[in-house]
């Protein structure tokens, strides 16, 4: 009994570190062309660019994960953060904003900064706002700044580096991936605008805040499947059908290789179904 007891307790001791080591957060830098990088904390994705006089960093996560990011820019670059962009309000890509504060310019939508201010976010207040297009000029290198409507919050932004032809648009633009859960906090008709006003811009790399690299075809693709599923679940509720119908009903199998169907398409569902409930008025 002893003996097992002992080899029971050996075999914990043994496996504390591999359990403890799994739960490391990942995190990388990974090259996406020319001087633009795009960083990694689990699952999440921002952006940073260097040049010569200094780096305009975007979405820092958390405290931690900016802590890693500035220390690993201190070893790779020698050039401290002049700017820090932040996509939108939304904690888990806003906070950790303090990290970087000392040197860098704090820079988000008007809007993201009343609601950073009002929910008491935990992260660095901006220092510049602006309401539809800001242009970021450091070390001859340009980041631009731009409000396409509200989309996955009221006061998400994307930002074009039109040198590297790169845009970087965090929640409202997934790659070959359905929606989040049941699109909370989202504006499900300007959302579709919102897409199609990023298709006229001019780039070639689009760079989610999850997930794979995309393009522009990426975005059209997105903006097929809303509208695909807001036709068919208006339809549906048309014919009076209860949302527990319409979400057995409405299947979608051209997107069902898409990340996140089958896991959240039926939430897919639920939230075009509570967007459509509004904004229509039956017999």
């Amino acid at each position: 009994m002893q003996a097992r007891v002992a080899a029971c307790l050996l075999s914990l001791v043994l496996l504390a570190p591999a359990a403890a080591v799994a739960q490391a957060p990942v995190r990388e830098v990974s090259q996406i062309h020319g001087n633009l990088y795009r960083f990694r904390n689990n699952f999440h994705y921002s952006v940073f660019l260097v040049t010569s006089t200094g780096i305009i960093a975007t979405d820092p996560f958390n405290a931690d994960a900016a802590r890693w990011l500035k220390d690993e820019l201190a070893k790779r670059f020698g050039v401290a953060v002049r700017y820090l962009i932040y996509s939108h309000d939304h904690a888990d890509h806003s906070s950790g904003g303090e990290v970087f504060a000392e040197t860098a310019i704090v820079v988000a939508h008007e809007r993201a900064k009343r609601v950073i201010v009002g929910e008491r976010r935990p992260t660095a207040v901006p220092h510049v706002t602006f309401s539809d297009r800001l242009t970021i000029d450091l070390g001859g290198s340009t980041v631009e700044l731009e409000w396409v409507g509200r989309n996955h919050s009221d006061n998400s932004i994307v930002m074009r580096f039109p040198a590297e032809r790169a845009l970087f648009a965090v929640d409202f633009i997934p790659v070959k991936t359905v929606g989040f859960r049941d699109f909370p906090d989202a504006y499900l008709e300007d959302w579709i605008e919102s897409l199609k006003r990023v298709e006229a811009m001019d780039f070639d790399r689009l760079v989610p805040g999850h997930g794979p690299l995309g393009d522009k075809a990426s975005v059209i693709a997105f903006r097929g499947y809303m509208e695909e599923l807001r036709e068919a679940v208006l339809k549906l509720a048309r014919e009076g059908k209860s949302l527990e119908e319409i979400k057995q009903s409405v299947k979608l199998p051209k997107y069902e290789s898409w990340g996140g169907y089958a896991q959240m398409f039926a939430l897919n569902v639920e939230g075009m179904f509570r967007m459509v409930q509004t904004n229509r008025r039956g017999n």
